[in-house]
């Protein structure tokens, strides 16, 4: 079995030199490091560098974050999707500044009391912001610790994580947040997911089991997940001179407290959508198919076809111009993209 001790001074070598260039490790801050942790959250690096400028500059302190409104919250959030995870942030900021005097606690025990806040998440702050002496183990961890100790455990179990865990907490150097910061680059930059890991340019190849024996393609093992549940909607773009019809999304669950375009569940034929419309008191000048798309979640996919509308008159409720939309009502990634007429095959 590798012995994991001889993978630091290596691991840390190599991070000096290759890591990337990213706005959080330049200035590191618990509040900081909360931020881009949570953004990169199932989200791609490159993905959150954008968001992460344009976050910091609207709210550059955690009291900027507990006080903003939730709209504008949602609107600086908007195409980054998982939206639950910017209200648990400003759960947890208001939490912070009332009961911590706007200091992100610095003991594990507290932190994950926190809105939002899971094993990996207060490890990683906890190790790159405070040096606290606690892994960090995400899917990149688990890949490069797996394939180094030719470890055939079912990384989807909790128990794995929790050994895995273990493993690295007797190793821990002084330097823990960029060791911990080091093992998530070398899964992100050379020991790839799904596809070969690049190993003749891996600091540590020459001590990973699954390497000599020549097993990469082996692990990590994960039970596959479950297929994904797919939903049929009809939406309706509903102009009215130049603004269009938008409402609000309830309180509770998938996109919670987000704009979106009137739609109804399964999808309408251009005479089942005449009728529907007809029904709901809407005065039709003029309808015609519209765009159509797929758009994935991490759990379902959405199925969506629309039409654009002409009314004649306004009905009651929320009709906005471009500008304000654009600017002021925060909409799911799949209506932006009904509006700016992506084709139905991107992702």
């Amino acid at each position: 079995m590798t012995d994991l001790e001889k993978i630091v001074s290596p691991l840390l070598q190599w991070y000096d030199q290759n890591k990337r260039d990213l706005a959080w490790r330049k200035e590191v801050n618990p509040y900081k490091t909360w931020v881009s942790e949570i953004m990169l959250q199932q989200t791609r690096v490159e993905q959150v560098k954008g968001y992460y400028d344009r976050f910091l500059k609207k709210l550059p302190t955690i009291y900027d974050l507990a006080k903003v409104d939730r709209d504008n919250l949602l609107k600086i959030w908007e195409g980054l999707g998982y939206y639950q995870r910017v209200c648990n942030m400003q759960k947890m900021a208001q939490i912070v500044v009332s009961k911590y005097e706007g200091k992100i606690p610095d003991t594990y025990e507290e932190i994950i009391k926190l809105p939002g806040i899971g094993d990996y998440t207060a490890g990683a702050i906890l190790s790159i912001a405070y040096q606290k002496k606690i892994p960090c183990v995400d899917g990149n961890v688990l890949r490069v610790i797996t394939r180094l100790t030719l470890d055939y455990s079912d990384i989807a179990k909790e128990e794995t994580k929790v050994k895995i865990k273990d493993e690295l907490t007797s190793i821990l150097p002084d330097r823990v947040g960029d060791f911990n910061q080091a093992l998530m680059e070398l899964g992100a930059l050379v020991c790839l997911p799904n596809k070969p890991p690049l190993c003749t340019i891996c600091p540590l190849k020459e001590l990973c089991l699954a390497h000599l024996q020549k097993k990469t393609d082996q692990l990590p093992v994960k039970t596959s997940k479950l297929s994904k549940r797919k939903e049929k909607y009809t939406v309706f773009i509903l102009h009215y001179q130049d603004q269009i019809l938008l409402q609000k999304r309830t309180d509770q669950g998938l996109l919670a407290a987000l704009y979106e375009l009137p739609n109804i569940t399964g999808h309408l034929s251009l005479k089942e959508a005449k009728a529907y419309l007809k029904a709901q008191g809407y005065h039709v000048h003029s309808i015609q198919k519209g765009n159509k798309l797929k758009h994935i979640f991490s759990h379902l996919e959405w199925d969506l076809i629309s039409y654009s509308v002409q009314v004649l008159e306004p009905f009651p409720g929320l009709w906005v111009t471009e500008e304000e939309r654009k600017t002021t009502y925060p909409l799911p990634t799949a209506f932006n993209r009904l509006l700016k007429g992506e084709d139905q095959n991107e992702k």
